[in-house]
């Protein structure tokens, strides 16, 4: 039997590029760190990686042993919550995703409270704007305001992201307001880096506008705050615009033959496996939260 402890140190260490931050996310000394990795080359007899003090990466046996580690650790996860029952305690490190926007309005505040509950988890954030292969950078949670297209990967939708078209009163001051979906193409419109249409719905069939601007970003965050600048005309989640449509910053551009189609939001999971509880509780609580905020 493997040491389960050296196959974690393995996963670890392959999601974190470096044996000491392998080493650190299992609270293992770096000697000790080394030493498990040395006795698990030799029980197999192969070399599984290459490292020195500043670099670390898998050989080709390495790769070829990564996902049955997984798998073990898994069956391992397993059988430990089947014994806890459904109603085991939360503890370990939780690592999520989630956009910049999303973790800053909804996720952070939500994580406060969810570990003053539970004393025993520790959260690794990562936030950014573009997607992020979950399995390869070891995440337990992404949640995503949109639909997976990966279908190797578990997803739940935990409720709707309504869109609205918001703009600053400035910006209307001087341009005015598109009144229907044909006049939103004379106004300048600040989309993601990329991104050349809106969805619209409102009639039959969902209507794919494209749409244009001088300003363009790779962040949510920055669109917004273009927005607020008065750059133009954005398409954004209620959950993010809503304290600025009550304070009047921004105001909601209505139009009278179409909506923006809404997202879902999504909690995604890297394996059909057995969810951790810390997984499962956060995942509960998120939903709860999205809930009560509708």
């Amino acid at each position: 039997m493997l040491d389960l402890t050296a196959l974690a140190l393995l996963v670890e260490t392959a999601s974190a590029g470096s044996l000491a931050a392998g080493a650190r996310r299992l609270r293992l000394s770096p000697m000790t760190a080394s030493r498990l990795l040395a006795t698990l080359e030799r029980e197999l007899g192969v070399r599984l990686a290459h490292r020195t003090t500043r670099a670390f990466s898998l050989t080709e046996e390495g790769q070829a042993l990564l996902p049955h580690a997984r798998a073990m650790l898994e069956e391992q996860a397993a059988a430990r919550a089947s014994v806890r029952g459904s109603d085991a305690e939360a503890h370990g490190l939780l690592r999520v995703t989630t956009s910049f926007a999303f973790g800053r309005r909804v996720l952070v505040p939500l994580m406060a409270r969810f570990m003053l509950a539970h004393p025993k988890v520790e959260v690794d954030l990562h936030l950014t704007d573009g997607v992020l292969d979950i399995v390869a950078e070891g995440i337990d949670l992404a949640i995503r305001i949109a639909t997976p297209a990966d279908s190797e990967l578990v997803g739940r939708r935990l409720g709707d992201s309504p869109r609205v078209l918001v703009a600053a009163p400035d910006y209307i001051a001087r341009h005015g307001a598109p009144a229907t979906l044909a006049a939103l193409h004379g106004h300048a419109c600040l989309t993601m880096s990329g991104a050349t249409h809106w969805s619209f719905g409102g009639g039959r069939e969902v209507a794919r506008v494209r749409v244009a601007g001088r300003f363009t970003a790779n962040s949510i965050d920055a669109l917004h705050a273009a927005c607020r600048g008065g750059l133009g005309i954005a398409m954004l989640s209620l959950w993010n615009v809503g304290p600025d449509l009550t304070a009047g910053t921004l105001k909601e551009v209505a139009l009278a033959d179409a909506v923006p189609v809404p997202l879902g939001i999504w909690a995604v999971y890297p394996t059909r496996r057995m969810v951790p509880a810390k997984v499962r509780l956060f995942v509960e609580a998120l939903a709860a939260e999205l809930k009560t905020a509708a």
